[in-house]
């Protein structure tokens, strides 16, 4: 895959270098945002998203990647399914949960890649819709989803530091998958 890279199903076993990689990424974006690096570092934090990927591998109706870099290394990841919205219809809209990049891994076509499996399985679901939510603050994801297709809908939720989460729509062609 690009740049020496490869998507793979995650496991079980990948629970903890999911949150590892959790952890920096987020770290990097909440950071930049603003955010006191202090509450970032916590244990108890790492702990409740070490529970919470725990979750999320054992439920069927979630699709969990690693992007493996070279040596096997986890460098990304991507989760993704059903809307957390209850007004969001599952048979038409798919939603991106979070894509993680470590940031040494940034420039490298990670996150495109992931994104565009995101798409893929989406058109696979039979959805018409990608949803997500953003932090508002988080620039270079904003950015990102941009130069995807991504657009603001209007929709918004209280996020941390009086910066809200921001609600993003793209357009998925079921008749063929997006290649952005």
């Amino acid at each position: 895959m690009d740049k020496g890279f490869r998507l793979r199903e995650a496991t079980i076993q990948d629970v903890d270098i999911l949150t590892e990689v959790h952890t920096r990424a987020r770290s990097a974006y909440y950071t930049a945002g603003g955010m006191p690096g202090q509450e970032l570092t916590d244990p108890a934090g790492r702990a409740e998203r070490r529970d919470a990927w725990a979750r999320v591998l054992s439920t069927p109706t979630r699709t969990t990647l690693c992007a493996e870099g070279p040596g096997g290394s986890v460098v990304g990841l991507l989760t993704a399914g059903p809307p957390h919205h209850e007004k969001l219809d599952a048979a038409t809209h798919y939603e991106l949960y979070q894509i993680g990049v470590l940031p040494r891994a940034w420039g490298n076509g990670v996150g495109g890649a992931l994104h565009r499996e995101f798409i893929v399985r989406a058109a696979a679901a039979g959805c018409a819709e990608g949803v997500l939510e953003c932090w508002a603050s988080n620039t270079r994801a904003q950015r990102f989803y941009a130069r995807h297709g991504w657009r603001p809908d209007g929709a918004r939720r209280a996020g941390p530091m009086d910066s809200d989460y921001v609600r993003l729509r793209v357009e998925v062609d079921r008749g063929q998958p997006c290649g952005t």
